[in-house]
Protein backbone atom coordinates (compact mmCIF):
# COMPACT_ATOMS: atom_id res chain seq x y z
CA UNK A 1 0.00 0.00 0.00
CA UNK A 2 1.01 3.27 -1.26
CA UNK A 3 1.15 5.71 1.64
CA UNK A 4 1.66 9.78 0.76
CA UNK A 5 5.21 11.21 1.00
CA UNK A 6 4.24 13.77 3.49
CA UNK A 7 2.82 12.04 5.95
CA UNK A 8 6.50 10.90 5.92
CA UNK A 9 7.67 14.56 6.09
CA UNK A 10 6.05 15.62 8.74
CA UNK A 11 7.55 12.95 11.28
CA UNK A 12 10.95 13.22 10.69
CA UNK A 13 12.73 15.13 13.34
CA UNK A 14 16.65 16.74 12.23
CA UNK A 15 19.45 13.86 13.10
CA UNK A 16 22.44 15.70 12.36
CA UNK A 17 22.87 19.52 12.65
CA UNK A 18 22.58 21.52 9.34
CA UNK A 19 25.79 23.67 7.98
CA UNK A 20 24.31 26.23 5.52
CA UNK A 21 26.12 29.04 4.23
CA UNK A 22 24.14 31.77 6.17
CA UNK A 23 21.74 33.15 8.62
CA UNK A 24 18.69 33.44 5.96
CA UNK A 25 19.27 29.62 4.84
CA UNK A 26 19.38 28.89 8.65
CA UNK A 27 15.79 30.86 9.25
CA UNK A 28 14.89 28.88 6.78
CA UNK A 29 15.65 25.95 7.98
CA UNK A 30 14.33 26.85 11.50
CA UNK A 31 10.91 27.60 9.72
CA UNK A 32 11.14 24.19 8.16
CA UNK A 33 11.11 22.43 11.33
CA UNK A 34 8.80 23.92 12.83
CA UNK A 35 5.77 23.28 10.50
CA UNK A 36 7.73 19.48 10.19
CA UNK A 37 7.64 19.06 14.07
CA UNK A 38 5.35 21.56 15.41
CA UNK A 39 3.06 22.15 12.49
CA UNK A 40 3.40 25.88 12.67
CA UNK A 41 3.72 27.65 9.66
CA UNK A 42 6.35 30.99 9.37
CA UNK A 43 3.58 33.30 10.11
CA UNK A 44 2.92 31.84 13.21
CA UNK A 45 -0.66 30.36 12.03
CA UNK A 46 -1.36 26.56 12.83
CA UNK A 47 -0.33 23.97 9.73
CA UNK A 48 -3.58 22.97 8.10
CA UNK A 49 -3.97 19.52 6.79
CA UNK A 50 -7.06 18.30 4.50
CA UNK A 51 -7.63 14.28 3.85
CA UNK A 52 -9.82 12.70 1.36
CA UNK A 53 -13.60 12.73 3.15
CA UNK A 54 -13.11 16.03 4.26
CA UNK A 55 -11.45 15.64 7.63
CA UNK A 56 -9.29 18.27 8.58
CA UNK A 57 -6.30 18.69 11.05
CA UNK A 58 -4.35 21.61 12.46
CA UNK A 59 -0.94 22.63 14.28
CA UNK A 60 0.23 19.92 16.02
CA UNK A 61 -2.15 17.31 15.10
CA UNK A 62 -1.21 17.90 11.04
CA UNK A 63 2.54 18.08 12.00
CA UNK A 64 4.33 15.72 9.81
CA UNK A 65 6.23 14.21 12.55
CA UNK A 66 3.07 12.46 13.30
CA UNK A 67 3.44 9.82 10.60
CA UNK A 68 7.12 10.53 9.32
CA UNK A 69 9.07 10.35 12.45
CA UNK A 70 12.13 12.73 13.55
CA UNK A 71 14.71 10.44 11.54
CA UNK A 72 12.89 11.38 8.60
CA UNK A 73 13.18 7.04 7.58
CA UNK A 74 9.53 6.21 8.17
CA UNK A 75 7.10 3.27 9.78
CA UNK A 76 5.65 0.90 9.52
CA UNK A 77 2.14 0.40 10.89
CA UNK A 78 0.43 -2.99 10.23
CA UNK A 79 0.15 -3.36 6.35
CA UNK A 80 0.91 0.06 5.40
CA UNK A 81 5.02 1.10 5.35
CA UNK A 82 5.72 4.94 5.41
CA UNK A 83 8.97 4.98 3.35
CA UNK A 84 11.83 7.09 4.22
CA UNK A 85 11.60 11.19 3.12
CA UNK A 86 15.17 12.39 4.65
CA UNK A 87 16.52 13.86 1.35
CA UNK A 88 19.03 11.43 0.18
CA UNK A 89 15.85 8.97 -0.38
CA UNK A 90 13.80 11.51 -1.99
CA UNK A 91 16.24 12.63 -4.98
CA UNK A 92 17.11 9.39 -5.88
CA UNK A 93 14.73 6.83 -7.76
CA UNK A 94 17.30 4.41 -6.95
CA UNK A 95 17.92 3.22 -3.15
CA UNK A 96 20.53 0.46 -3.57
CA UNK A 97 23.61 2.37 -2.42
CA UNK A 98 21.61 4.25 0.40
CA UNK A 99 22.02 3.51 4.35
CA UNK A 100 19.44 0.52 5.12
CA UNK A 101 16.12 0.98 6.39
CA UNK A 102 12.91 -1.06 6.68
CA UNK A 103 10.54 1.10 4.81
CA UNK A 104 13.29 1.81 2.10
CA UNK A 105 12.38 0.14 -1.32
CA UNK A 106 15.05 -1.10 -3.82
CA UNK A 107 13.91 1.30 -6.21
CA UNK A 108 10.81 3.78 -7.48
CA UNK A 109 10.05 4.83 -10.88
CA UNK A 110 10.73 8.45 -10.38
CA UNK A 111 13.06 10.06 -8.27
CA UNK A 112 11.68 13.74 -6.67
CA UNK A 113 12.57 17.44 -7.98
CA UNK A 114 11.85 19.85 -5.44
CA UNK A 115 8.76 20.73 -8.01
CA UNK A 116 7.27 17.54 -8.07
CA UNK A 117 7.72 17.05 -4.15
CA UNK A 118 6.35 20.45 -4.02
CA UNK A 119 3.43 19.19 -6.10
CA UNK A 120 3.30 15.64 -4.20
CA UNK A 121 2.71 18.07 -0.78
CA UNK A 122 0.26 20.10 -2.16
CA UNK A 123 -1.74 17.97 -4.38
CA UNK A 124 -1.11 14.16 -3.09
CA UNK A 125 0.53 12.82 -6.54
CA UNK A 126 3.87 10.88 -6.43
CA UNK A 127 7.02 11.34 -8.82
CA UNK A 128 5.58 9.25 -11.24
CA UNK A 129 2.28 10.78 -11.32
CA UNK A 130 0.42 8.63 -9.30
CA UNK A 131 -2.40 9.63 -6.23
CA UNK A 132 -0.99 8.65 -2.89
CA UNK A 133 -3.04 7.07 -0.47
CA UNK A 134 -6.35 8.69 1.47
CA UNK A 135 -4.10 8.60 4.42
CA UNK A 136 -1.77 11.31 3.37
CA UNK A 137 -2.93 14.94 3.52
CA UNK A 138 -2.81 17.57 1.49
CA UNK A 139 -1.31 20.85 2.48
CA UNK A 140 -1.82 24.13 1.53
CA UNK A 141 1.49 25.82 1.93
CA UNK A 142 2.48 29.05 0.29
CA UNK A 143 5.75 29.34 -1.60
CA UNK A 144 8.06 30.02 1.45
CA UNK A 145 6.89 27.65 3.82
CA UNK A 146 7.24 25.09 1.07
CA UNK A 147 10.65 25.79 0.65
CA UNK A 148 11.30 25.73 3.74
CA UNK A 149 9.93 22.44 4.53
CA UNK A 150 11.72 20.95 1.77
CA UNK A 151 15.06 22.98 2.23
CA UNK A 152 14.57 21.32 5.94
CA UNK A 153 13.79 17.59 4.51
CA UNK A 154 17.33 18.25 2.68
CA UNK A 155 18.84 18.45 5.70
CA UNK A 156 18.01 14.87 7.20
CA UNK A 157 20.38 13.61 4.89
CA UNK A 158 22.48 11.38 6.49
CA UNK A 159 25.71 12.57 7.58
CA UNK A 160 28.89 11.08 9.27
CA UNK A 161 27.87 10.48 12.85
CA UNK A 162 30.00 10.79 15.67
CA UNK A 163 31.61 7.67 17.86
CA UNK A 164 30.82 5.53 14.81
CA UNK A 165 34.05 4.55 12.80
CA UNK A 166 34.38 1.81 9.92
CA UNK A 167 35.48 -0.73 12.48
CA UNK A 168 34.63 0.31 16.11
CA UNK A 169 30.88 1.77 17.56
CA UNK A 170 32.05 3.89 20.53
CA UNK A 171 29.48 4.35 23.77
CA UNK A 172 29.58 5.78 26.93
CA UNK A 173 28.36 5.07 30.31
CA UNK A 174 28.29 7.78 33.06
CA UNK A 175 28.73 7.68 37.00
CA UNK A 176 28.13 10.84 38.66
CA UNK A 177 29.58 11.64 42.21
CA UNK A 178 27.29 10.13 44.61
CA UNK A 179 26.61 7.23 43.11
CA UNK A 180 26.42 4.32 45.36
CA UNK A 181 29.71 2.83 44.84
CA UNK A 182 29.09 -1.00 45.72
CA UNK A 183 25.79 -0.36 42.69
CA UNK A 184 28.29 1.09 40.40
CA UNK A 185 30.65 -1.35 40.65
CA UNK A 186 28.19 -3.97 39.73
CA UNK A 187 26.84 -2.33 36.89
CA UNK A 188 30.27 -1.40 35.52
CA UNK A 189 30.89 -5.38 35.73
CA UNK A 190 28.31 -6.17 33.86
CA UNK A 191 28.97 -3.50 31.09
CA UNK A 192 32.23 -4.20 30.61
CA UNK A 193 31.72 -8.34 30.77
CA UNK A 194 29.18 -7.45 27.75
CA UNK A 195 31.55 -5.81 25.47
CA UNK A 196 34.05 -8.61 26.34
CA UNK A 197 31.63 -11.40 24.75
CA UNK A 198 30.76 -8.38 21.93
CA UNK A 199 34.16 -8.13 20.67
CA UNK A 200 35.12 -12.26 21.44
CA UNK A 201 33.39 -12.58 18.25
CA UNK A 202 35.49 -12.36 15.54
CA UNK A 203 34.41 -9.60 13.23
CA UNK A 204 35.41 -11.77 9.57
CA UNK A 205 34.12 -10.24 6.11
CA UNK A 206 31.07 -7.60 6.21
CA UNK A 207 29.03 -9.34 3.24
CA UNK A 208 26.37 -7.73 1.19
CA UNK A 209 23.07 -9.76 0.95
CA UNK A 210 20.47 -8.92 -1.48
CA UNK A 211 16.37 -10.37 -1.52
CA UNK A 212 14.36 -9.46 -4.26
CA UNK A 213 12.67 -6.74 -1.60
CA UNK A 214 15.61 -5.38 0.01
CA UNK A 215 19.68 -4.82 -0.09
CA UNK A 216 21.34 -5.02 3.11
CA UNK A 217 25.20 -4.04 4.54
CA UNK A 218 25.57 -6.21 6.93
CA UNK A 219 28.24 -4.00 8.98
CA UNK A 220 30.16 -5.73 11.82
CA UNK A 221 32.09 -3.10 14.22
CA UNK A 222 33.69 -3.60 17.59
CA UNK A 223 32.62 -2.07 20.55
CA UNK A 224 34.14 0.22 22.93
CA UNK A 225 32.85 1.30 26.48
CA UNK A 226 34.16 4.05 28.17
CA UNK A 227 33.75 5.57 31.43
CA UNK A 228 32.34 9.15 32.00
CA UNK A 229 32.99 9.22 36.09
CA UNK A 230 32.11 12.92 37.09
CA UNK A 231 33.17 14.97 39.81
CA UNK A 232 32.89 17.87 42.40
CA UNK A 233 29.80 19.98 42.18
CA UNK A 234 26.40 19.10 39.95
CA UNK A 235 26.92 22.70 38.03
CA UNK A 236 30.34 21.66 36.46
CA UNK A 237 29.04 18.22 35.49
CA UNK A 238 26.88 19.83 32.19
CA UNK A 239 30.88 21.05 31.43
CA UNK A 240 32.55 17.96 32.10
CA UNK A 241 30.54 15.74 29.75
CA UNK A 242 31.30 18.52 26.77
CA UNK A 243 35.22 17.47 27.81
CA UNK A 244 34.04 13.94 27.44
CA UNK A 245 32.48 14.11 24.38
CA UNK A 246 34.94 16.01 22.72
CA UNK A 247 38.01 13.74 23.96
CA UNK A 248 36.07 10.36 23.35
CA UNK A 249 32.75 10.84 20.47
CA UNK A 250 30.20 8.58 21.35
CA UNK A 251 27.20 7.02 19.36
CA UNK A 252 24.91 6.79 22.73
CA UNK A 253 25.08 6.49 26.29
CA UNK A 254 24.17 3.19 27.80
CA UNK A 255 22.93 2.35 31.54
CA UNK A 256 25.27 4.67 33.95
CA UNK A 257 24.73 5.31 37.11
CA UNK A 258 23.36 8.49 39.61
CA UNK A 259 22.11 9.68 43.40
CA UNK A 260 19.59 12.39 43.95
CA UNK A 261 20.14 14.45 40.97
CA UNK A 262 20.31 13.08 37.34
CA UNK A 263 18.85 16.48 35.98
CA UNK A 264 21.96 17.84 34.63
CA UNK A 265 23.57 14.39 32.68
CA UNK A 266 19.66 14.28 31.33
CA UNK A 267 19.96 17.93 29.85
CA UNK A 268 22.78 17.09 28.24
CA UNK A 269 22.22 14.59 26.74
CA UNK A 270 18.96 16.06 25.17
CA UNK A 271 20.92 19.16 24.22
CA UNK A 272 24.01 16.62 22.37
CA UNK A 273 20.94 15.11 20.77
CA UNK A 274 22.98 11.89 22.08
CA UNK A 275 20.59 8.83 23.31
CA UNK A 276 21.14 8.07 26.95
CA UNK A 277 19.34 4.61 27.21
CA UNK A 278 18.03 3.52 30.71
CA UNK A 279 20.54 4.71 33.22
CA UNK A 280 20.00 3.44 37.29
CA UNK A 281 18.70 6.52 38.68
CA UNK A 282 15.94 6.65 41.59
CA UNK A 283 15.12 10.14 40.77
CA UNK A 284 14.97 10.64 36.93
CA UNK A 285 13.81 14.31 35.88
CA UNK A 286 10.27 14.85 36.81
CA UNK A 287 10.22 16.12 33.03
CA UNK A 288 11.65 13.91 31.42
CA UNK A 289 8.36 12.85 29.30
CA UNK A 290 8.12 15.08 26.02
CA UNK A 291 12.17 15.18 25.86
CA UNK A 292 13.26 12.82 23.23
CA UNK A 293 16.89 11.14 23.86
CA UNK A 294 16.86 10.35 27.33
CA UNK A 295 14.97 6.51 27.96
CA UNK A 296 14.50 5.13 31.40
CA UNK A 297 12.96 1.76 32.48
CA UNK A 298 11.08 3.95 35.55
CA UNK A 299 10.50 6.90 37.29
CA UNK A 300 11.38 5.24 40.40
CA UNK A 301 10.49 7.43 43.52
CA UNK A 302 8.20 9.48 41.64
CA UNK A 303 6.46 6.88 40.76
CA UNK A 304 6.36 5.32 44.10
CA UNK A 305 4.80 8.72 44.95
CA UNK A 306 1.84 8.47 43.15
CA UNK A 307 1.38 4.56 44.18
CA UNK A 308 1.61 6.22 47.96
CA UNK A 309 -0.77 9.06 46.88
CA UNK A 310 -3.31 6.88 45.16
CA UNK A 311 -3.44 4.01 48.18
CA UNK A 312 -3.85 7.54 50.72
CA UNK A 313 -6.74 9.05 48.46
CA UNK A 314 -8.52 6.09 48.20
CA UNK A 315 -8.69 5.98 52.03
CA UNK A 316 -10.62 9.03 52.32
CA UNK A 317 -8.45 10.63 54.96
CA UNK A 318 -10.24 12.75 57.15
CA UNK A 319 -10.10 16.69 56.60
CA UNK A 320 -6.96 18.38 58.01
CA UNK A 321 -5.63 14.70 57.83
CA UNK A 322 -1.46 15.35 58.45
CA UNK A 323 0.94 13.44 56.52
CA UNK A 324 5.00 13.46 57.66
CA UNK A 325 7.56 12.08 55.83
CA UNK A 326 10.72 11.51 56.83
CA UNK A 327 14.01 11.43 54.66
CA UNK A 328 17.82 12.11 54.62
CA UNK A 329 18.59 15.90 52.74
CA UNK A 330 20.60 15.16 49.46
CA UNK A 331 18.94 12.00 49.12
CA UNK A 332 16.07 10.29 46.74
CA UNK A 333 13.85 10.25 49.39
CA UNK A 334 13.94 14.07 48.88
CA UNK A 335 12.30 14.43 45.22
CA UNK A 336 9.84 11.70 46.42
CA UNK A 337 8.42 13.71 49.30
CA UNK A 338 8.52 16.90 46.78
CA UNK A 339 6.25 14.86 44.52
CA UNK A 340 3.94 13.00 47.20
CA UNK A 341 3.56 16.61 48.92
CA UNK A 342 2.51 18.19 45.59
CA UNK A 343 -0.24 15.63 44.93
CA UNK A 344 -1.58 15.63 48.31
CA UNK A 345 -1.82 19.20 49.20
CA UNK A 346 -3.91 20.44 46.67
CA UNK A 347 -6.89 17.88 48.03
CA UNK A 348 -6.11 19.27 51.26
CA UNK A 349 -3.90 17.35 53.32
CA UNK A 350 -1.56 18.74 55.30
CA UNK A 351 2.32 17.64 54.53
CA UNK A 352 5.03 18.24 56.82
CA UNK A 353 8.41 17.13 55.93
CA UNK A 354 11.37 16.13 58.56
CA UNK A 355 14.67 16.14 56.16
CA UNK A 356 17.24 14.23 58.22
CA UNK A 357 20.89 15.06 58.06
CA UNK A 358 22.84 13.76 55.20
CA UNK A 359 25.68 11.68 57.34
CA UNK A 360 23.53 9.26 59.59
CA UNK A 361 23.04 9.58 63.47
CA UNK A 362 21.77 7.37 65.68
CA UNK A 363 19.27 9.60 67.40
CA UNK A 364 18.16 11.28 64.17
CA UNK A 365 15.23 8.61 63.60
CA UNK A 366 14.02 8.45 66.94
CA UNK A 367 14.09 12.13 67.38
CA UNK A 368 11.73 12.37 64.04
CA UNK A 369 9.52 9.66 65.00
CA UNK A 370 9.15 11.53 68.50
CA UNK A 371 8.08 14.75 66.50
CA UNK A 372 5.92 12.70 64.25
CA UNK A 373 3.53 11.17 67.22
CA UNK A 374 0.06 11.79 66.30
CA UNK A 375 0.30 12.22 62.78
CA UNK A 376 -2.36 10.12 60.50
CA UNK A 377 -0.23 9.28 57.85
CA UNK A 378 3.73 8.18 57.59
CA UNK A 379 5.95 8.05 54.90
CA UNK A 380 9.49 6.92 55.54
CA UNK A 381 11.86 7.38 52.63
CA UNK A 382 14.91 5.66 54.24
CA UNK A 383 17.53 3.22 53.53
CA UNK A 384 18.03 -0.47 54.96
CA UNK A 385 20.59 0.99 57.30
CA UNK A 386 18.03 3.85 58.76
CA UNK A 387 15.15 1.48 59.01
CA UNK A 388 17.13 -1.42 60.68
CA UNK A 389 17.14 1.40 63.57
CA UNK A 390 13.53 1.86 63.52
CA UNK A 391 12.15 1.75 67.33
CA UNK A 392 8.97 1.41 68.40
CA UNK A 393 6.16 1.05 65.85
CA UNK A 394 3.75 4.29 66.01
CA UNK A 395 0.23 4.26 67.13
CA UNK A 396 -2.41 1.68 65.70
CA UNK A 397 -4.06 4.65 64.32
CA UNK A 398 -1.17 5.28 61.96
CA UNK A 399 -1.31 4.33 58.65
CA UNK A 400 2.41 4.11 57.63
CA UNK A 401 3.64 3.92 54.06
CA UNK A 402 7.51 2.89 52.76
CA UNK A 403 9.81 3.44 49.83
CA UNK A 404 10.66 -0.36 48.83
CA UNK A 405 13.14 1.14 46.16
CA UNK A 406 15.07 3.02 48.24
CA UNK A 407 14.42 0.29 51.54
CA UNK A 408 15.14 -2.20 49.88
CA UNK A 409 11.97 -3.86 48.43
CA UNK A 410 10.99 -7.15 49.77
CA UNK A 411 14.51 -7.35 51.71
CA UNK A 412 13.55 -4.51 53.26
CA UNK A 413 14.56 -4.83 57.37
CA UNK A 414 12.23 -3.57 59.52
CA UNK A 415 11.96 -4.71 63.24
CA UNK A 416 9.40 -6.93 63.51
CA UNK A 417 6.71 -4.34 65.41
CA UNK A 418 6.08 -2.96 62.15
CA UNK A 419 6.44 -5.49 59.86
CA UNK A 420 2.53 -5.93 60.23
CA UNK A 421 1.86 -1.99 60.10
CA UNK A 422 4.10 -0.95 56.99
CA UNK A 423 2.90 -0.69 53.51
CA UNK A 424 5.62 -0.58 50.63
CA UNK A 425 5.40 1.33 47.23
CA UNK A 426 6.77 -1.47 45.04
CA UNK A 427 7.29 -0.11 41.53
CA UNK A 428 8.40 -3.73 39.88
CA UNK A 429 6.56 -6.83 39.40
CA UNK A 430 6.26 -9.41 42.33
CA UNK A 431 8.73 -11.43 43.08
CA UNK A 432 7.28 -14.49 42.01
CA UNK A 433 6.37 -13.07 38.77
CA UNK A 434 9.80 -11.72 37.48
CA UNK A 435 11.23 -15.19 37.86
CA UNK A 436 12.08 -16.27 34.61
CA UNK A 437 13.17 -12.25 33.26
CA UNK A 438 15.68 -12.05 36.33
CA UNK A 439 16.80 -15.21 36.46
CA UNK A 440 17.88 -14.60 32.74
CA UNK A 441 20.23 -12.19 33.70
CA UNK A 442 20.94 -13.77 36.86
CA UNK A 443 22.21 -17.16 34.64
CA UNK A 444 24.45 -14.99 32.69
CA UNK A 445 26.35 -13.44 35.36
CA UNK A 446 26.77 -17.10 37.26
CA UNK A 447 28.18 -18.37 33.94
CA UNK A 448 30.34 -15.66 34.15
CA UNK A 449 31.65 -15.03 37.46
CA UNK A 450 30.08 -11.48 37.80
CA UNK A 451 29.55 -11.34 41.39
CA UNK A 452 25.45 -10.46 42.27
CA UNK A 453 26.49 -7.45 44.52
CA UNK A 454 23.36 -5.53 43.20
CA UNK A 455 20.66 -7.71 41.86
CA UNK A 456 18.11 -4.94 40.37
CA UNK A 457 20.91 -2.53 39.21
CA UNK A 458 22.61 -5.26 37.41
CA UNK A 459 19.88 -6.78 36.04
CA UNK A 460 18.83 -3.24 34.62
CA UNK A 461 22.01 -3.02 33.29
CA UNK A 462 22.06 -6.33 31.65
CA UNK A 463 18.44 -5.32 30.47
CA UNK A 464 19.64 -2.07 29.14
CA UNK A 465 22.71 -3.61 26.93
CA UNK A 466 20.25 -5.59 25.99
CA UNK A 467 17.80 -3.65 24.11
CA UNK A 468 20.37 -1.92 22.72
CA UNK A 469 22.17 -4.77 20.69
CA UNK A 470 19.25 -6.30 19.93
CA UNK A 471 18.54 -2.45 18.51
CA UNK A 472 21.31 -2.09 16.67
CA UNK A 473 21.00 -5.55 15.12
CA UNK A 474 17.57 -4.41 13.20
CA UNK A 475 19.78 -0.67 12.49
CA UNK A 476 21.88 -3.09 10.05
CA UNK A 477 24.19 0.15 8.79
CA UNK A 478 22.04 2.99 9.46
CA UNK A 479 23.87 4.45 12.57
CA UNK A 480 21.68 7.60 13.71
CA UNK A 481 20.85 8.69 17.00
CA UNK A 482 16.73 9.63 16.26
CA UNK A 483 16.69 6.24 14.49
CA UNK A 484 18.11 4.34 17.92
CA UNK A 485 15.64 6.07 19.51
CA UNK A 486 12.71 5.15 17.36
CA UNK A 487 13.83 1.50 16.65
CA UNK A 488 13.92 0.77 20.41
CA UNK A 489 10.07 2.49 21.08
CA UNK A 490 9.19 0.03 18.21
CA UNK A 491 10.64 -3.27 19.08
CA UNK A 492 10.71 -2.77 22.79
CA UNK A 493 6.27 -3.88 23.73
CA UNK A 494 7.74 -7.02 21.73
CA UNK A 495 10.19 -7.68 24.41
CA UNK A 496 9.72 -10.72 26.19
CA UNK A 497 12.82 -11.26 28.57
CA UNK A 498 11.87 -7.60 30.91
CA UNK A 499 13.77 -8.42 33.81
CA UNK A 500 12.46 -6.87 36.92
CA UNK A 501 9.28 -5.37 35.31
CA UNK A 502 5.82 -6.81 33.93
CA UNK A 503 5.58 -5.05 30.66
CA UNK A 504 7.88 -2.20 28.64
CA UNK A 505 6.64 0.32 26.46
CA UNK A 506 7.12 3.88 24.68
CA UNK A 507 4.54 6.28 23.41
CA UNK A 508 5.22 9.25 21.69
CA UNK A 509 5.98 11.48 24.28
CA UNK A 510 6.27 8.76 27.05
CA UNK A 511 10.38 8.16 28.25
CA UNK A 512 9.37 6.17 31.08
CA UNK A 513 8.90 2.40 29.90
CA UNK A 514 7.24 0.64 32.67
CA UNK A 515 3.99 2.56 34.16
CA UNK A 516 3.21 1.16 37.22
CA UNK A 517 3.59 -0.77 40.40
CA UNK A 518 1.64 -2.68 43.48
CA UNK A 519 1.47 -1.24 47.16
CA UNK A 520 2.59 -4.27 49.24
CA UNK A 521 2.84 -5.82 52.83
CA UNK A 522 4.65 -8.82 54.70
CA UNK A 523 1.82 -11.38 55.65
CA UNK A 524 4.64 -12.72 58.35
CA UNK A 525 7.07 -11.52 61.21
CA UNK A 526 9.82 -12.27 59.49
CA UNK A 527 11.06 -13.42 55.97
CA UNK A 528 10.79 -11.62 52.51
CA UNK A 529 7.47 -12.77 50.89
CA UNK A 530 5.00 -9.89 50.34
CA UNK A 531 1.47 -10.19 49.03
CA UNK A 532 0.03 -7.18 47.41
CA UNK A 533 -2.75 -4.71 48.98
CA UNK A 534 -4.26 -3.83 45.53
CA UNK A 535 -3.50 -4.97 41.71
CA UNK A 536 -1.59 -3.20 39.02
CA UNK A 537 -1.82 0.77 40.03
CA UNK A 538 -1.16 2.85 37.19
CA UNK A 539 -0.92 6.62 39.00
Amino acid sequence: MRVSILCVLLTMGCVVPVCLAGPAQQAAVNAGETIYRDGVLGSGKPLVAQREGGLQMQGADAACVNCHRRSGFGMTEGRISVPPVAGQYLFTSDYRDLPYVETMRAKRKSSYTEASLARAIREGVDAAGRSFDYLMPRFALNDDDMAALIDYLKGLDQHRVRGVSDTVLHFATIVTPDADPVKRDGMLNVLQRYFDDKNAVPLGPTPRLSTSRKLRFMVNRRWQLHVWQLSGAADTWQEQLKNHLAKEPVFAVVSGIGGENWAPVHDFCEHQALPCLFPNVEAPPAGADGDFYSLYFSKGVLLEAGLMARKILDAKPANGATVTQIYRAGDSGEAGARALAAVLRPQGIKVRSRALSASAKDHDITTALDQAAGTEILVLWLRPADIATLGPAPAASTAVYLSGLMGGLERAPLPEAWRGRVQVAYPFDLPDKRIVGVDFALGWFRIRSIPVVAPRVQSDTYLAIGLLSETLSRMVDTFVPDYLIERMEDMLDHRIITGYYPRLALATGQRFASKGGYMVRFPEPKGTRVIADSGWIVP
